[in-house]
């Protein structure tokens, strides 16, 4: 057996594209990190190292198994961090998100045969690694053609999302993870964000337009949200929070 090397960074790339696959680990091996590949997911679930690596990059479907069935008319991409935040360093993390969401937009998907797309991150609460996730996101939606990112401030409700949970609810502590979920679709986009804090009661919050509440910061963000978003929905506990974004004109995208 292969020792790793343990000053370099882990991560397992599942791709079923071959070109892809040595495309992505050529990039992440520049960056000085161990890269190993897997054709299917269900193969590399199976490893018996998988925790010994630090970050996870993989389709969330397994193509041997949806080669006749509707699931190759979506798109779907896991990003996860599993030990490296014990370990490694927020610096080293940042390079290999901006590195991998890159590649992606450059050579992953160029193809627009998929009419959904499922995007799944899993990442320490740090708000410099959220720039490359926010850019990432907001370019699947206008490739897309569903909103017209520009004029809809979708990048101010994004932010102001990921904002709230890495400072108020995960303490701005590396260590808790920040999960955010995209599926988009021609008719709507729904994105989910949840951190791992305590939570909040989101009806406690002062309304910022009540004149009493003029010069206190809370609840600003939370308002932009709804003022932006077609649909906002907090959980019970208040850590989870899912937002919807429809085309303007309420129709499908073309």
């Amino acid at each position: 057996m292969i020792q790793s090397d343990p000053d370099k960074c882990r991560v397992l790339i599942v791709e079923s594209d071959e070109d892809v696959r040595a495309g992505l680990a050529r990039e992440l091996n520049h960056l000085g990190h161990e890269v190993t590949l897997e054709r299917e997911r269900s193969t590399a679930l199976a490893r018996a190292d998988l925790a010994q690596f630090d970050l996870l990059v993989s389709d969330l479907v397994d193509h041997e198994t949806a080669a006749s069935t509707a699931a190759d008319s979506v798109r779907s991409f896991k990003m996860a961090v599993t030990g490296l935040q014990a370990r490694r360093t927020i610096a080293e993390l940042h390079d290999i998100i901006e590195k991998t969401l890159l590649f992606k937009l450059q050579h992953i998907e160029s193809d627009q045969k998929a009419v959904r797309e499922k995007i799944e991150l899993e990442l320490p609460s740090d708000l410099t690694l959220m720039n490359a996730v926010l850019e990432y996101l907001l370019d699947r939606v206008a490739r897309l053609g569903l909103i017209k990112v520009e004029q809809s401030n979708l990048f101010v409700a994004l932010d102001e999302a990921f904002v709230n949970a890495v400072k108020h609810g995960n303490r701005n502590d590396p260590a808790k993870l920040l999960r955010v979920t995209a599926e988009l679709s021609a008719h709507e986009a729904i994105f989910t964000v949840e951190d791992e804090g305590e939570g909040f009661d989101v009806r406690a919050i002062p309304d910022p337009r009540d004149p009493a509440n003029l010069f206190k910061s809370n609840g600003r963000g939370v308002l932009l949200i709804y003022n932006i978003m077609d649909e906002v929905e907090y959980s019970e506990r208040g850590n989870r929070l899912k937002m919807v974004k429809r085309p303007d004109n309420g129709a499908p995208a073309n």
